[in-house]
Parts: C-alpha cells; sequence; structure tokens
C-alpha cells in the first residue's frame, strides 16, 4: 500500500530545503563581502578637480611662499595660509585669502580667482614678532571659540623647543600654549638622545568641535602629529617603517589635558627618497576618523599619498618610552589608501597643508590642499581643488 501521506510530506520537506538553500545561494551573491578591517573606515573618495599655481610675489613687505597649512573660515569664507618663514623674508606669519570657485566648460568645478587680501603677524605673549629662528610655523587649526592653534617645529639647534599654541586670529598674538610631553623636548642642541629631530617636529595639525552658541563653547578635541619619528624611536633600517607619535587633547575653558598617545607607522621610504614623513592631517568626523598627507621626496621627485585614519582600537602609548624596539604588541592608527598621487595626471609638488573647503556650486565638499615652495623663486605655490565623497 502506499504511504501517500509520508510521500507528501517527504516533498514538502524536500521543496523547503530548495528554497531555504535557494535563498541563501542568492542571498551569499547580494551582500558583497567585506573584510573586518575595511569596517573600521569609511566610505570615502576624492576626485581631482583644478589646480591653481600662485606664484612667487611680495605681498606688503613680505614674500608669499612656504604654504605649509591651511584651514578654511566657514563663516567669513575665508581661507588662512600658514607660512613657515622663519623670519628671513618677513615675520612669522599667515595669509588670508578669498577664493571664487566657478565651472568649465565642462560643467566641472574650477578656480576663478585666488586672491591674496591680507596678512597677520604672529605675535608673543608681549605682542612683539619672534625673533628669527625661534619659530616654525608648520600647522594651523581654526578652533570652536575663533582661535587659531598654530604648532611649531622649533629648532633643535637654536634651543627653540617646539610648541603648539593658541593665537588670537584678529590680532595673531599667543593666548596660551598647550602641555606638551618632556620626551618631545630635545635634551641637547646637538647630539640630542629624545625629542623631536630638527624640522621633523611637529608638523601635523587639526581640530575637532563645534561653538554651542551664545559665546560658549563646549570642549573641544585637538590632534598633532610629528613628521616623522622622536630621537628615541627611531630606527636605522629602510625595510622598517618609521613610527611616528600622535598627540590628542581635550581642551576645555579652563583646562587641557593630554587624552592619549598613539603610534602612527609612516609607509615605506620609496628608494632614494632624502626625506619621507606626515605633512597634514584632517579630522572628518567624531569619531575618530582623518584624512593624513604623506609625502616623500628624492632621486624619484615628490611623491604624495592621501590616507585614511582609523584611530579607534589604537594603543595607548603615552607610557612607552621608545618605538625602536619590537612594537607588534602596539595596536597603531590603521591606515586605508584614498589617493595616490602617482596615478593622477598632476605633477605634484611639495603638498604639506590640507582643510575642508567650501562648498562646490553642485553642494559637495570640497578639498584644499597647498604646497611649500621652499621660497624658490623658480616654484610656484600649487593649490589643489579637489572633491570630497563621504
Amino acid at each position: 500500500m502506499t504511504d501517500w501521506w509520508g510521500d507528501r510530506r517527504w516533498i514538502w520537506i524536500w521543496g523547503r530545503s530548495l528554497a531555504v538553500v535557494l535563498i541563501l545561494a542568492l542571498a551569499s551573491c547580494a551582500i558583497p563581502q567585506i573584510k573586518a578591517e575595511d569596517r573600521l573606515f569609511l566610505p570615502i573618495t576624492v576626485d581631482l578637480l583644478d589646480v591653481y599655481n600662485l606664484p612667487p610675489q611680495e605681498f606688503e613687505g613680505t614674500t608669499v611662499g612656504g604654504l605649509s597649512a591651511l584651514a578654511y573660515d566657514r563663516p567669513r569664507d575665508r581661507l588662512y595660509a600658514l607660512s613657515d618663514d622663519r623670519g628671513r623674508f618677513g615675520p612669522a606669519r599667515f595669509y588670508t585669502l578669498t577664493l571664487a570657485i566657478g565651472i568649465d566648460g565642462a560643467g566641472q568645478p574650477q578656480f576663478d580667482a585666488v586672491t591674496l587680501e591680507g596678512f597677520t603677524p604672529l605675535l608673543d605673549a608681549e605682542g612683539n614678532p619672534y625673533p628669527n629662528g625661534s619659530i616654525d610655523p608648520e600647522g594651523i587649526a581654526l578652533s570652536p571659540r575663533d582661535t587659531l592653534f598654530v604648532s611649531s617645529e622649533g629648532d633643535v639647534r637654536q634651543n627653540a623647543p617646539p610648541f603648539i599654541g593658541e593665537f588670537d586670529r584678529q590680532t595673531g598674538q599667543i593666548l596660551n600654549t598647550l602641555p606638551l610631553p618632556e620626551r618631545y623636548l630635545p635634551d641637547a642642541p646637538d647630539s640630542p638622545t629624545r625629542g623631536v629631530q630638527n624640522n621633523l617636529s611637529l608638523e601635523a595639525l587639526t581640530v575637532t568641535g563645534s561653538s554651542s552658541g551664545a559665546g560658549m563653547t563646549e570642549p573641544f578635541r585637538l590632534f598633532v602629529a610629528t613628521e616623522s619619528a622622536l630621537v628615541q624611536d627611531y630606527i636605522d633600517d629602510p625595510s622598517q617603517p618609521l613610527n611616528t607619535r600622535f598627540l590628542h587633547y581635550l581642551i576645555g575653558d579652563d583646562q587641557t589635558t593630554l587624552i592619549a598617545e598613539h603610534r602612527y607607522p609612516l609607509d615605506l621610504e620609496p628608494t632614494g627618497a632624502v626625506a619621507n614623513g606626515l605633512t597634514d592631517m584632517l579630522s572628518i568626523d567624531p569619531g575618530g576618523h582623518f584624512l593624513a598627507l604623506e609625502r616623500a621626496f628624492g632621486l624619484r621627485g615628490v611623491q604624495v599619498k592621501l590616507f585614511q585614519l582609523a584611530t579607534g582600537g589604537a594603543t595607548d602609548i603615552s607610557a612607552i618610552v621608545s618605538l625602536a624596539g619590537d612594537v607588534s604588541g602596539i595596536s597603531p592608527i590603521r591606515k586605508q589608501l584614498v589617493l595616490n598621487f602617482d596615478d593622477t595626471p598632476l605633477a605634484v609638488d611639495n603638498l604639506e597643508g590640507m582643510t575642508l573647503g567650501p562648498r562646490l556650486p553642485d553642494g559637495s565638499q570640497s578639498l584644499l590642499l597647498v604646497s611649500d615652495n621652499n621660497f624658490d623663486g623658480d616654484r610656484t605655490t600649487q593649490l589643489i581643488l579637489l572633491r570630497l565623497t563621504l
């Protein structure tokens, strides 16, 4: 006798199982496989739009050049460009520029005009210009309380220590300085055993936070990093990446606190490189994501890469005296390549500064980069316009 009910039940089970298998198969095709590390990063793209070459020129008694950092003032629609002049071609200073961005014949955003509007000297606590050689301005950021933070590399040979200062945006006078750990301060002008290397010091600076209005400012965060390794962290092995240090401050109305310090591994030096380092970084969200600009130059010319950084999970290295030994157990800041300028048609120069700029005519976000011409009269200053898509 045929087990009619049993046959139907078996067919039902078989059909249901087949359906589940098909659903799972379709789902596996529809859902992209994402690496765990990729989940650390934001989906970011950048598009190269235009470049403006600012020629060497004199402006109000100063030589325009050495532009090493940018900060965009959105409420005033002004761009602040910091010069790394140590006093040879004018006082330590930043310039104020205006930008006009339009559309080219193909409908792409482009620079219509870049205009120098003024300059502001950086002044010490007594209101005087800094003595020649005592300051080497390299990083700048506009804070939520409408001040400008500037990092100075100092000069080891001149016993001029590095520092991070907060300056009045209008007068340029310093208001206060941030505490810098002793391990960053060279212990001797000749052959120091600790501290920043000369001209490879506090290069990259960025701020995140916003004003709460009514003259009040919520605590905000400032991040600063060295261009290359500290003396005590340096390893003379080109097969190993050098480690810079990344500082995280919390700044309030009454107190500044160093929250943490992290290891930032540079890319390996290209063959024939004379210098290689982190030249700027930019906070792009409150969750610990940044853009970072690394630049190398040497026999192969200038090579520049733009990375995204994810700081979540990085080890606090505040208590680690040296990074010259085994660092395999120290979780670093993670990096993901966003753009290698070698893959673009633009021959970039010595790119050192970066900021989020104005909204483009189509409403998208601009990203601005600037090159430091090192006051070489035969070189222009590149101002590069990119579109940043998050």
